[in-house]
């Protein structure tokens, strides 16, 4: 399982929060209204994002299992100001292999973030299928789509999204990763099993003065690239070069895709 090093997800986190589809929130949190508990598992929870955007929608009496294969992330877990009857329990687990025992225990509700675009479509249909035997809704937020809009935009631009493209597809630890197919292959799935799936665009919106994250993002994508074998180093550099001017005289802004799922069985729990 592919490891994120908890500055990024620390950079990200802001972004994502306001990008998570509002409605899909509301399906989620609909749901749940009522109820005098939750138990939810967070898929690869990173350092508890999901846990922190979705604490305040959910009952108050809240148990979570925080589930990632990197002790270093699940170290750094943490919500300010934590509610008296919210209970938190981390643990380590190689989800490629563990999934079924990720799910072990009493549940209400499985969520994820930035996590199906990594997996296979065998994985896939393992979480739709452990799912669906436990009845089991599924929030799965910002799944990248593969829409990516730059500006200014650059001749180079379509040359390093393709290699970016191609990287998303690539072994993340669970097999031939989904990348922008991830959301529509993910609804196929859920669907095939007897649920309904809501969805949501849930874009990352960068402005001009979002600098870090740009340069970051577009360092990334470089890299990818440059390491394809299939781009010249040079050109890839150049490319930077343009970029990181754009940034500097405050002119580059960024739309990357992503899409919000709430699967949940059709026939009422």
């Amino acid at each position: 399982m592919t490891s994120f090093s908890a500055e990024w997800l620390s950079l990200r986190e802001p972004y994502d929060r306001t990008a998570r589809n509002p409605s899909v929130v509301a399906a989620v949190a609909d749901i749940f209204r009522g109820a005098s508990c939750v138990h939810v598992v967070d898929l690869g929870c990173g350092t508890g994002a999901s846990l922190r955007a979705l604490e305040p929608h959910l009952p108050r009496r809240q148990s979570w299992h925080l589930v990632d294969n990197d002790l270093g992330l699940l170290g750094r877990v943490s919500i300010s100001g934590r509610p008296p009857d919210l209970n938190v329990v981390a643990t380590p687990l190689d989800l490629a292999r563990d999934l079924e025992l990720a799910l072990d225990g009493p549940l209400d509700l499985i969520a994820t973030s930035a996590l199906l675009d990594l997996v296979s479509l065998k994985w896939i249909e393992r979480l739709a299928v452990e799912a669906a035997a436990r009845r089991l809704p599924v929030y799965a937020a910002l799944t990248y789509d593969g829409r990516t809009v730059i500006e200014p935009s650059d001749t180079f631009d379509g040359v390093i999204l393709a290699q970016v493209a191609a990287h998303q597809r690539t072994n993340k630890g669970f097999g031939p990763a989904l990348g922008a197919s991830a959301a529509a292959r993910s609804i196929e799935r859920f669907e095939s099993v007897g649920y309904r799936v809501l969805q949501g665009q849930s874009d990352w919106l960068i402005g001009p003065n979002d600098r870090a994250i740009q340069e970051v993002i577009f360092a990334g994508w470089g890299e990818n690239a440059a390491a394809s074998g299939r781009v010249a180093r040079d050109l890839v550099a150049g490319w930077m070069v343009r970029r990181r001017a754009h940034l500097t005289d405050g002119r580059s802004s960024l739309r990357v895709g992503h899409t919000d799922l709430f699967a949940h069985p059709i026939a009422a729990r």
